[in-house]
């Protein structure tokens, strides 16, 4: 996880280094932050796509949504949360709670599991919230009475 998040602030920094006015610091960075709660189905149906809430603290203003990380390895998805960070001296120290959603279109017909990024406990590791969602193969049609 840590070289994805390496490897976007580098080509971030790589993208917003060169500047016309002279000025040669970024005026924002890329950070990864830890997901506090999710919100998801029990199971998934085959051939359909699941919204999955997703609960994170933004530590100020200057944190804006911007997108996933999101690591697909058969049928384990790894996700994680990405801000842009603003460099602005305006910011409201307030922490925020956000909620986003991410789709998800159920293409397998196995059990998925999901790895929340919790950040890293006190040696740097990384720490993930499980969580293991069936796939039923389809929606039972209760009222059709066909003769």
């Amino acid at each position: 996880m840590k070289k994805y998040v390496l490897l976007a602030i580098l080509s971030i920094a790589m993208f917003t280094s060169c500047s016309v006015d002279g000025d040669s610091s970024p005026s924002f960075s890329l950070e990864v932050l830890p997901i506090e709660s999710v919100e998801m189905p029990e199971q998934f149906t085959h051939g359909e796509t699941h919204e999955i809430l997703i609960t994170y603290v933004a530590p100020n203003s200057c944190y804006q949504f911007n997108d996933f990380l999101y690591e697909i390895e058969g049928h384990v998805r790894t996700v994680a949360i990405v801000n842009t960070v603003y460099n602005n001296p305006d910011c409201i120290a307030q922490p925020e709670v956000v909620t986003v959603s991410l789709d998800f279109p159920v293409t397998g017909t196995e059990t998925y599991i999901f790895k929340f990024y919790q950040g890293e406990d006190a040696q740097g590791v990384d720490q993930y919230y499980l969580v293991e969602v069936p796939v039923i193969n389809s929606r039972i049609d209760i009222g059709d009475n066909r003769q």
